[in-house]
Order: C-alpha cells, then sequence, then structure tokens
C-alpha cells in the first residue's frame, strides 16, 4: 500500500494567529496555500502542509509535539532562525543514536520545531527533479 494519501497537513492551534502565521510564513519562509479565515495553511514540502489554527473551541497544546523539518543545511537554517529571533532550545548537534544531525527552536506558542538532516544510509532523500524513488 504505498502512497496510499496524497498529501497531509499537521495542524496546531494558537492563541496568536496573526503573528503565529507571521513566523512561519516570515521566519519559515513558507507559502500560505489557503486562508480559511480562522486557520491558515502552509506548504511544508509539495505533499505536506502546516495549518495553524486560532478557534475558541480548541487549547494550544505545544507539549510533546514536535514538528520536523528535514533539510541538508541545518546550520543555515540555525542561522536564519536566530537572525529571525525565534527562541533556539539547542545548537546543531549529532546524535549517534539517531544518525542525525539537528537543532531545536520554538515558535511563538512554544511548540517545538526540529531542523534535522539524518544521515542514516537507510533514509531516502526525495529525487530533486520531483521523479519518486
Amino acid at each position: 500500500m504505498a502512497n496510499i494519501f496524497a498529501q497531509q497537513i499537521t495542524w496546531i492551534y494558537t492563541y496568536d494567529l496573526p503573528s503565529t502565521a507571521r513566523f512561519y510564513a516570515e521566519g519559515l519562509g513558507l507559502e500560505q496555500v489557503l486562508d480559511q479565515g480562522m486557520c491558515r495553511v502552509f506548504r511544508a514540502t509539495p505533499h505536506s502542509f502546516i495549518g495553524v489554527c486560532q478557534r475558541p473551541d480548541r487549547h494550544v497544546e505545544p507539549k510533546g509535539v514536535i514538528l520536523t523539518l528535514l533539510t541538508k543545511d541545518v546550520d543555515g537554517w540555525r542561522r536564519r532562525m536566530g537572525d529571525y529571533g525565534a527562541h533556539i532550545e539547542t545548537e546543531p548537534s549529532y546524535s549517534e543514536r539517531a544518525q542525525a544531525y539537528a537543532f531545536f527552536c520554538r515558535d511563538p506558542e512554544g511548540y517545538r520545531i526540529e531542523f534535522q538532516e539524518f544521515r542514516d544510509p537507510r533514509w531516502i532523500w526525495p529525487d530533486p527533479s520531483g521523479a519518486t524513488p
């Protein structure tokens, strides 16, 4: 059942939609692809999205949530997020156990964002041309 889903959205909630949406648009440079008024959807990859919502019936619960963004330029993202003024939680480091190089920061609501490069040879990076393996 390979590729049984066409797309994926991870939804997070905020008490301050303008500030949080600005972080995802300006700080991360993600394209906003949909504005539903109380929710905004940002493209993270060609087929995955981050949705940010402010709704009176939802609580902001960042504890235990990690949004992991895979990149081959962890150090570049560390500089960018530092320059943007994001709360940097850890400096880039290599985990032998995970075979990954990563750092963590927080968005305005406290959601933990990990910028990670898998260095495990079993990990399949997408073909830059858009072809699927």
